[in-house]
């Protein structure tokens, strides 16, 4: 039998229930509680009107939010890349080339070891509220390689993530015609059964818009729902082939143009927006505001990967939205939570409302603007995941 919780003494509830308040958002209760039954929500309102449940926390008058929802990160891999990142803050640019350093690291890793890697990150990532994560394939570019990444993403999580197009290995470079005929063939046909969904690099360096729709095509008919690295780098018809797929997401969106805002602003497809990648990189910003301007909806996620976007903190990335890329705090906060459900188009996660998964980040501040006031310290102090405290 199930037990019920109440999360008493909250100073500030982020509920992402936009009918609960008026020019945000975020829903937001003062003074407030939360109920949990089971692993729901069942009970949200002022700490006064809270009903009797079996057990009771003390908020001692922080902020509570929805568990944060990281709809885009690269975990399942090995090795490092320091001289890289150490060689770019010294003045080298940024490109897709990097990558082959990891797919030859994680080539020679054990099973086991790209386990321990992985729930190591999923751990730290954890500590720092979040509750959701996606994470995909990448970095082995083989048959055997690509499916056991997904194998082994596949027992952590529901969100999985085929990238067998992430870039043409060293080993196909003199034939990319024919490893696209093994991303779409023989490689799909061996990792579909353990992902949700298809990606695909779309840039200058990796996969052309030609090649990414034929890639995104094939995995649909094999069930996996497209989402795309798109225009990052430069130019591209990322974000026009992601609206024309339906894409959940069309990730990176640094370089639009004004058709690329209209086709997302008109479109299911969330611009899912990494800002630790330009951080990492000293790349151009995305402008979150000319997107959220136009009417897009708006995620913020991680990009954690080992090249360039070495980072599991959520906390971090909405600092940086709020600081470089003209987003206000509520939106971020909207965006690392419910925006990344939109992202994996899910409904039970992302908001605090009667019904949705008990996926709660106590945070050790009254209000959840800390989170871009206070950057870089370690606000959280309290996680729950479908309904049970970890940590």
């Amino acid at each position: 039998m199930s037990s019920s919780t109440v999360i008493t003494n909250i100073a500030t509830l982020v509920t992402n229930d936009p009918s609960l308040e008026r020019g945000s958002p975020l829903g937001l209760i003062q003074d407030a509680a939360v109920v949990i039954d089971g692993d729901h929500v069942v009970w949200t309102g002022e700490s006064s009107k809270a009903p009797a449940t079996d057990n009771r926390v003390d908020g001692g008058g922080r902020a509570v939010l929805p568990g944060f929802v990281d709809s885009h990160s690269h975990l399942v891999f090995a090795g490092d890349r320091t001289q890289e990142f150490n060689a770019r803050m010294s003045g080298r640019s940024y490109t897709a080339g990097g990558i082959r350093t990891t797919v030859a690291a994680t080539r020679a890793a054990t099973d086991a070891e790209l386990e321990a890697n992985l729930t190591h990150y999923l751990a730290e990532a954890l500590r720092q509220g979040t509750t959701t994560f996606e994470t995909k394939s990448g970095y082995g570019l083989t048959v055997e390689d690509e499916s056991r990444a997904l194998r082994i993403a596949a027992r952590h999580t529901d969100e999985v993530t085929y990238l067998g197009a992430h870039i043409v290995p060293p080993d196909c470079t003199d034939d990319p015609a024919a490893y696209v005929a093994l991303v779409t063939g023989e490689m799909l046909d061996a990792c579909a059964p353990h992902a949700r969904w298809i990606d695909v690099f779309c840039e200058k360096g990796a996969f052309d818009g030609d090649q990414a729709r034929a890639i995104l095509t094939a995995g649909k008919a094999k069930g996996l729902h497209p989402r795309i690295h798109a225009n990052q780098l430069s130019y591209g018809p990322g974000v026009q082939l992601a609206v024309e797929l339906d894409a959940a997401s069309a990730d990176h969106c640094t370089h639009l143009t004004d058709e690329d805002v209209d086709a997302l602003a008109n479109s299911r497809t969330v611009a899912t927006l990494l800002p630790g990648a330009e951080f990492s990189t000293r790349a151009q910003w995305p402008d979150a505001r000319r997107l959220l301007d136009a009417g897009v909806t708006v995620a913020l996620s991680t990009d954690c990967n080992p090249g360039s976007s070495f980072t599991s903190s959520v906390p971090f990335c909405i600092a940086l939205a709020v600081r470089d890329m003209r987003m206000t705090p509520d939106e971020a906060v909207w965006s690392a939570t419910a925006g990344g459900a939109a992202a994996l188009r899910r409904t039970d996660i992302g908001h605090l409302t009667p019904g949705a998964r008990a996926d709660l980040t106590l945070l050790d501040a009254p209000s959840h603007v800390h989170l871009a006031y206070r950057p870089g310290v370690p606000l959280v102090s309290g996680v729950w995941r479908s309904g049970v405290r970890v940590v």
